[in-house]
């Protein structure tokens, strides 16, 4: 065969077999991602993002980074002796690290502090100023030696997400820890006696029952705080992880008085000891119960959904009241 006899067969093959490839290229389909794949990519990367942004679940542990949904809490500043006289105080940050002076109110304020020894001990339910300029200070004397963790309990404006961010500072001194060795469900304080009823089961919605009384009769003039009859403040023992709290009921208006018994809903990321402060209020004044609770592994069958505790996807709660406590 002449050369080009040869050239002109090479080139009817060359022709036939793009030919054919292309065929089987239009019936299976692109090589690569697909649209379901990229879709998939998208939802993990959504997943991802609502995990940074504190909404991995209900319950996820929280509280425990100074960062969380693109907020930053800045430079705590604090006494740091014991006995001197001075303020917290500190400003927090949006994702392009500017002053965030706009929040929602929840729970009546814009911002729940919490101050909590490492140990958690000498816990403290409190609310700071704002000024102008985003800083955030609150008179604060330092009664005991240790590492304290701050949390700020937010609702920023822009999201109208919950956050809790938290630092630490030091206080020098002797320091002298306190153990929580043994569950503590009732206690008397300032007069009162403050019992809890309920078991907290891990990865689930508990309910619990706060119950009190005085004199061995039970109190029914329990005036409403922070929109409700009690406010309960949850910490995981050991990391000092915020829970979620949910009080139960409709939300009580100025003047309404409840009581003696208060319901929750308290979820327990996981088993373990967990230290529980009740806020209550009677006559004008706060009074705070502290109680020591193990958290009891949950059934096998747990597929970690959420029963019954009124959250969407996102952590936010519709139950009667508007309440959220995760940051509370």
């Amino acid at each position: 065969m002449s050369t080009i006899g040869k050239l002109i067969g090479y080139a009817a093959i060359l022709a036939v077999a793009l030919f054919g490839a292309f065929g089987i290229g239009k019936a299976v389909g692109p090589v690569g991602p697909t649209a379901g794949a990229e879709e998939q990519d998208g939802e993990q990367h959504d997943m991802a993002a609502d995990e940074q942004a504190g909404h991995g679940g209900d319950h996820a542990a929280s509280g425990v980074t100074l960062d969380a949904g693109g907020y930053r809490l800045g430079q705590v500043s604090a006494p740091g002796e014991i006995g001197e006289a001075g303020e917290i105080a500190f400003t927090v940050f949006d994702a392009v690290g500017a002053a965030v002076t706009d929040f929602e109110v929840s729970h009546e304020q814009e911002l729940h502090l919490v101050v909590v020894r490492a140990d958690g001990s000498h816990f403290e339910h409190v609310h700071p100023e704002r000024d102008e300029q985003g800083e955030w200070t609150l008179p604060w004397t330092p009664k005991a030696a240790g590492t304290y963790r701050v949390y700020a309990d937010i609702v920023p404006a822009e999201t109208g997400d919950p956050l809790t961010l938290s630092s630490t500072v030091q206080v020098a001194g002797d320091y002298r820890p306190e153990a929580f060795e043994e569950t503590v469900t009732t206690v008397s304080v300032d007069g009162y006696e403050v019992s809890l009823d309920g078991e907290l089961t891990a990865g689930e919605g508990s309910p619990a029952t706060v119950s009190v009384t005085r004199d061995g009769e039970p109190v029914t003039e329990l005036e409403p705080y922070m929109g409700a009859f009690g406010h309960l403040t949850g910490l995981r023992h050991g990391d000092l992880a915020y829970l979620h709290v949910h009080p139960h009921g409709e939300e009580p208006q100025p003047g309404d008085e409840g009581g003696p018994e208060i319901e929750f809903e308290i979820t327990a990321p996981t088993e373990g000891r967990y230290l529980l402060y009740l806020d209550f209020k009677v006559d004008g004044q706060v009074h705070t119960a502290g109680f020591v609770v193990d958290a009891q592994s949950g059934s096998p069958d747990h597929d970690g959904a959420d029963h019954g505790s009124g959250n969407d996807s996102g952590g936010h709660e519709h139950e009667e009241g508007d309440s959220h406590d995760h940051a509370e």
